[in-house]
């Protein structure tokens, strides 16, 4: 097994060390090899969509942030079917259900994931046709 080294800010390392306990993870390294393994699996099942996608993401980010998060969604406007903006204490969330094609579905999961501003992002398949 190789070992790779990596830079965690300490709100990072506590929540991942905080984490590891809650779900039972001896060592933070099987707990970063199931994460990679997920990480893995989204992309893989992004790749595999074809034709139209009908889909919902989730984002949540710092308040301060949402002007750059406005940039990425602004770029994607005319896939967005709809949004909900929530504000909770230092943290904004937003709701999108996209109606686009599977290729645009890929680049809206990349835009959003490759962002600093955004902290986290999850998404669901609706159809696709």
């Amino acid at each position: 097994m190789e070992i790779l080294s990596i830079s965690l800010t300490k709100e990072d390392l506590r929540q991942l060390e905080l984490t590891r306990r809650r779900l039972g993870f001896k060592s933070r390294s099987k707990m970063l090899r199931s994460a990679l393994q997920s990480l893995v699996k989204d992309y893989g099942d992004l790749d595999m969509l074809r034709g139209n996608v009908e889909s919902v993401f989730v984002l949540t980010y710092p308040d301060g942030e949402r002007n750059k998060v406005s940039e990425i969604l602004h770029r994607f406007e005319n896939n967005i079917k709809s949004e909900l903006h929530h504000h909770h204490p230092g943290t904004c969330i937003d709701i999108l259900n996209l109606e686009t094609t599977a290729k645009v579905t890929r680049d809206f999961f990349s835009a959003t994931n490759k962002s600093k501003a955004i902290g986290a992002v999850t998404y669901s398949i609706v159809s696709e046709k």
